[in-house]
């Protein structure tokens, strides 16, 4: 057996393969592309009944069928969220070189999978719930249980891919995603994996529909949905919700570099914090989520001045949109005008628990095509958000450093910092 070495702090980590299911594509390069056409992934719902909602559009994955991915009869088990994080894995592992059937059983007990999901198995739970009350308790699946579980797409992982390494999730709503990371990186910086597919995925039932509407958080634009989703704007009214997962390949820079990896980028640090304020509000002025990003800062040993771009966690609400670019003027000072920030979530909508995943994959992306994403549907831009927001169209920038915000319901507060891998 396989034991952990002593703590090696000072292991770098880099990303070696990026996988994605999202409303803009079901691959990284369809993703890629259409975030820089300035493409939106808002429709009108379907197959989910919302006539009796006042919200009837989201940004859903679209020509997806499972059968095309997974077993028949495990894809009839999964929820939807559960797909989305197996083949997002299975893109992620492939694009990282990494073929997981010639892997030694050393190697195998030292790769890990970090995966989460800010809600897990809705759409399945719910189902069940109208099994339970027209049929009764012996018609319950007896996959309930696990299929339900936020943490069932790291199992499910790791048993497709026989990763016996450390295999955990961490849920924390709509940062989900930039947590599932930095524990990776936490992991793999100390010595108790070599390698760890990390990430987050999202669906969305009725049920959350419905409960997202009665908070008021959600848009109700159904006569323009692609026009919905409209950060920083003085007209936005709420966010749109989506769905889909990220994966990202981590391995320390000696495994990398020993199999000749491609890298994209190195996974340089991570900040954490907690508003203490509101359930469901951001703290008005930001002061939680400044402290992310400065611990983020920290711990990559970046200055402020050398972050080029940030790709934001603003969703279009009133508040939070506020509340984020003053944690940025905080963060950064005077540097929070030279930079350069854009808010994809005005393309694919609020991907909760995969949002950070998924944005971490944009970061990647814009340093190594230095190329900035934009944030699209920025008419008429909000006095109170008066940062440099990438508007309309994607634009040319070098990008050395990147930084990803994902902030969630509870207070939880993340940053991802991303360095361009120069060897």
């Amino acid at each position: 057996m396989t034991t952990i070495p002593a703590s090696a702090p000072g292991r770098r980590v880099v990303i070696t393969g990026l996988g994605a299911v999202t409303p803009l594509g079901n691959s990284v390069p369809e993703f890629w592309d259409a975030l820089n056409r300035g493409d939106s992934g808002a429709a009108p719902t379907r197959g989910i009944a919302v006539d009796d909602l006042e919200t009837r559009f989201s940004c859903q994955v679209k020509d997806f069928d499972p059968r095309r991915f997974l077993d028949r009869k495990l894809a009839r088990r999964l929820d939807p969220f559960a797909q989305y994080a197996l083949v997002a894995a299975r893109e992620a592992l492939a694009d990282s070189g990494i073929d997981s059937d010639a892997l030694s059983a050393e190697e195998r007990e030292r790769f890990g999978v970090v995966f989460g999901s800010g809600i897990g198995g809705l759409a399945f739970a719910a189902d069940q719930v109208e099994i339970l009350g027209r049929r009764g308790p012996q018609k319950v699946s007896p996959f309930f249980v696990p299929m339900i579980a936020a943490n069932i797409a790291a199992g499910l992982i790791a048993i497709e891919h026989r990763l016996r390494g450390p295999n955990h999730c961490v849920v924390t709503a709509c940062a989900t995603g930039n947590h599932n990371l930095g524990d990776a990186l936490l992991l793999l910086r100390h010595g108790y994996a070599d390698a760890v597919v990390a990430g987050g995925s999202e669906h969305v039932h009725r049920i959350g529909f419905a409960g997202f509407a009665a908070m008021k958080a959600l848009s109700t634009r159904n006569e323009s949905p692609r026009t919905a989703s409209r950060p920083c704007d003085l007209t936005r009214d709420g966010l749109v919700a989506g769905e889909g997962a990220g994966a990202l390949v981590l391995e320390t820079v000696e495994r990398a570099v020993a199999r000749g990896a491609r890298v994209y980028a190195e996974l340089a640090g991570v900040g954490t914090s907690a508003d203490a304020y509101h359930v469901a509000a951001p703290e008005p002025e930001g002061r939680g989520a400044a402290l992310a990003m400065r611990n983020a800062l920290a711990d990559a040993g970046a200055e402020p001045q050398q972050v080029d771009y940030v790709n934001l966690h603003a969703t279009s609400t009133p508040q939070g949109d506020i509340a984020e670019t003053l944690a940025i003027k905080e963060a950064f000072a005077g540097h929070a005008r030279r930079m350069a920030l854009s808010a994809t979530k005005s393309m694919t909508g609020h991907l909760f628990g995969a949002a950070g995943a998924v944005e971490g994959i944009a970061t990647v992306l814009a340093i190594v095509h230095g190329r900035i994403p934009p944030t699209i549907n920025l008419h008429h831009p909000d006095p109170e958000c008066d940062l440099d927001y990438t508007a309309n169209e994607a634009r040319d920038r070098d990008v050395r450093v990147g930084m990803s915000n994902a902030f969630g319901f509870g207070g939880h507060n993340s940053a991802v910092v991303f360095r361009r891998w120069e060897g």
